[in-house]
């Protein structure tokens, strides 16, 4: 063993105490570090691999001076872009285990990870009020999902139509369609890698002023195709967290016949909130289901979990031929499940948050996240120089500048703001914005309050210049 090895291994339980001191106090300081330091977008010189060793100390004083404090506080309580939550102490922790024990959850050869996968999953489609007939995987977030939803109702068409596309190749398909109000962009991205292109999706009007398809254009869609159809529903719009009708949609089926996938990544969490869970009502109706884990679960990246009815055609997908694997059987290895053959037990950290807080304590979260959305909404439309894009539907807020609207002073208000809050571009209606997205639950009532204060500082400053 090289000698830095042995000394870091004998040293190993001082060192992760070093650690531990490190990333404690890098929490402790979430509240009070800007939320984007201000040279993080400054380049930096690589530095060239070392050829000599200096061990585990010598890497935590670099990191420390070098990468550290380029680091946003996307684990705290005003990150607001994207839709990323932070990480519960008891996620946190299940995590650090996660990386400790080391495990590759894929095979029942070794089937610990595989069976506490399971339950985790079990745990999680009760949350969301799926059926026992829908069987879950993890993977790593929700463009994993979306794609395995889709490449599992890839398989689905060639079934219909009396291919075997997983043995023959998507072109033994031919043309395929896929239908959508508001897809998320990576459903395209999805259908590029899948092979049916991403001109493969038509998207569906949707009704006025939302983002929820309408289901009446989306009958008119499905009549004039031809041939078995993919129909991706949204539970929850990135810009809007507008919901299709996904009972209606589900009715449809009886007479089109299509593949129903709905992309639930962080909407299904209104299930959890008694005065919202009518929004996903239907879900447990979908051929498959994509839920993002790090977003409103609040587990570190990376984790999501895909949800379908159809295992078996899944398993053909994904199955991985080895002579090491053994059959396939009627439960089928994780290994056999999704393009991942390593698949490290990041059901762990979902398992302990779960366990720590349950049902009540994940729908706290929630509520609180939503509360402060409104909040956060009802601040804007008291802000002058603000304009509200769309009503707060559930955790995010849709805004953008009364007047000149421009990208350009959209990202000058973005950046003023970035030591305080940290907001995401987006385009709405045809009109640049900026979203904020609720779903830390580090964030309280006060992370409100100073982001609306800073949001009236700031366009008073954009104004004045």
């Amino acid at each position: 063993m090289h000698p830095e090895l042995a000394a870091d291994l004998e040293l190993l339980p001082a060192l992760l105490e070093e650690t531990r001191q490190r990333a404690v106090a890098f929490l402790a300081g979430l509240d009070d570090r800007p939320v984007i330091p201000q040279h993080a977008n400054q380049p930096t010189s690589a530095e060239p691999l070392h050829e000599d060793a200096d061990g585990l100390r010598a890497a935590l004083a670099e990191f420390g001076e070098r990468w550290q404090p380029r680091l946003s506080a996307s684990a705290g309580p005003r990150y607001f872009g994207f839709v990323t939550g932070g990480a519960t102490p008891a996620a946190l922790a299940g995590d650090w285990l996660t990386s400790a024990a080391d495990q590759n959850s894929n095979s029942s050869l070794d089937p610990a990870g595989q069976h506490l996968e399971r339950e985790t999953v079990g745990w999680l489609r009760e949350l969301f009020g799926l059926s026992p007939a829908h069987s879950g995987t993890f993977v790593s977030g929700a463009t994993m999902s979306n794609t395995v939803g889709l490449a599992i109702a890839r398989e689905w068409l060639g079934e219909r139509l009396g291919v075997d596309v997983a043995e023959d190749g998507v072109a033994a398909l031919g043309p395929v369609s896929v239908l959508s109000g508001s897809a998320h962009s990576s459903v395209s991205k999805a259908l590029s890698v899948l092979g049916l292109g991403r001109r493969a999706l038509t998207t569906v009007p949707t009704l006025p002023g939302r983002e929820a398809v309408d289901v009446a254009a989306l009958e008119r869609a499905l009549a004039e195709a031809d041939g078995p159809c993919i129909v991706v529903a949204n539970a929850g719009t990135v810009n809007t967290v507008d919901f299709d009708d996904l009972r209606a949609i589900a009715e449809l089926r009886g007479r089109y016949g299509f593949w129903l996938h709905v992309d639930a990544a962080f909407g299904a969490f209104a299930a959890l909130s008694p005065e919202h869970a009518e929004l996903t009502a239907g879900l447990d109706l979908a051929d498959s289901v994509c839920i993002d884990l790090h977003k409103w679960l609040n587990v570190p990246y990376d984790s999501a979990v895909q949800f379908t009815r159809r295992r078996d055609l899944q398993a053909r997908v994904f199955q991985n031929a080895a002579a090491y694997l053994g059959p396939i059987g009627e439960h089928p290895d994780l290994v056999h499940l999704t393009p991942e053959n390593s698949h490290r037990l990041r059901a762990l950290a979902a398992w302990f948050t779960l366990r720590a807080y349950g049902r009540a304590g994940h729908r706290e979260i929630v509520e609180r996240c939503i509360t402060g959305a409104r909040a956060l909404g009802e601040a804007v439309e008291t802000i002058d120089g603000l304009r509200l894009l769309a009503p707060v539907r559930l955790n995010v807020v849709c805004f953008t500048l009364a007047a000149d609207p421009t990208p350009e002073r959209l990202a000058a208000l973005a950046t003023e703001l970035s030591g305080e809050t940290f907001l995401t571009p987006t385009r709405y209606a045809g009109v640049p914005a900026l979203r904020a997205a609720f779903s830390s639950w580090r964030t309280t009532e006060e992370d409100v309050n100073r982001t609306a204060a800073a949001l009236a500082e700031a366009v008073r400053k954009l104004g004045a210049s």
